[in-house]
């Protein structure tokens, strides 16, 4: 019998999957059978997911905010890999500043990738889904969507837009087949958050402080997460937002 997990040649769409969260929801797909086409703005991090990654991981450097490429972008991979069963919108920019003091084009810089552009892609991706009567969606969102965090007004308001998004895309497609879910990461281990705290240790504290599990979440612990949101796992599941958090977002 085939295992609920089991991702054998589907074919998946990763954003942003050189580094970080992305390289480590691409990780877990190619565990799981898939067939994983990472991308980013970048080369040199691609190659170097790829060489980790193995030859189920296929890399195109794409810049997501290029929406005028979206449609060709998946239409490459239907033409050179296979039918795209999966896209994971995980791409994303930050920006930290207070915000009378975050100006009207960083604003908007920030909405444009963490939103419409996620829009657009996935846009583009439903067209080739709906038809087949076959996809599912994956969206990053954020903790900064589920409480209030400061210096993060542009941040916040488009990763709680990519909520609203989401719930209204399943609520449209789910019907045709399509199931459409976000996951809100918490507080993940990488290099950067890694110079970021030691820098700043009572915000660190501040964090493991209110997070019941007590230390810092893993990429794998996303990637398991959309692994099951992305497989027949989760085949009557859709709409939700998944916190992956270790309890942050409910701790006290």
């Amino acid at each position: 019998m085939k295992h609920a997990f089991d991702m054998t040649g589907k074919v998946a769409l990763i954003t942003g999957g050189g580094t970080g969260i992305g390289k480590g929801i691409a990780e877990e797909f190619i565990k799981l059978g898939a067939i994983v086409v990472i991308t980013g703005r970048q080369l040199a991090p691609l190659q170097e997911a790829k060489a980790n990654l193995g030859d189920n991981c296929h890399l195109i450097v794409n810049d997501v905010t290029k929406k005028e490429e979206h449609l060709s972008l998946i239409k490459q991979i239907e033409e050179e890999i296979g039918p795209l069963e999966i896209l994971v919108n995980n791409a994303g920019k930050h920006s930290k500043s207070f915000a009378m003091e975050t100006t009207d084009a960083d604003f908007q810089s920030v909405i444009d990738t963490n939103l419409n552009s996620v829009f657009a892609l996935t846009r583009a991706a439903l067209k080739y889904m709906v038809p087949r009567k076959k996809g599912a969606i994956v969206n990053i969102s954020s903790m900064a969507a589920l409480y209030g965090i400061p210096q993060v007004a542009a941040y916040s308001s488009s990763k709680t837009a990519l909520i609203g998004l989401t719930r209204t895309l399943a609520v449209e497609y789910s019907g045709e087949g399509i199931r459409v879910n976000a996951i809100a990461p918490g507080f993940i281990e990488s290099q950067m958050s890694r110079q970021i705290m030691k820098k700043d240790p009572a915000r660190e504290q501040k964090i493991l402080s209110r997070t019941p599990a007590g230390k810092f979440g893993d990429p794998a612990d996303i990637g398991k997460a959309a692994a099951y949101l992305a497989s027949d796992a989760s085949s009557y599941v859709t709409g939700i937002c998944l916190p992956v958090d270790g309890g942050n977002s409910i701790g006290f």
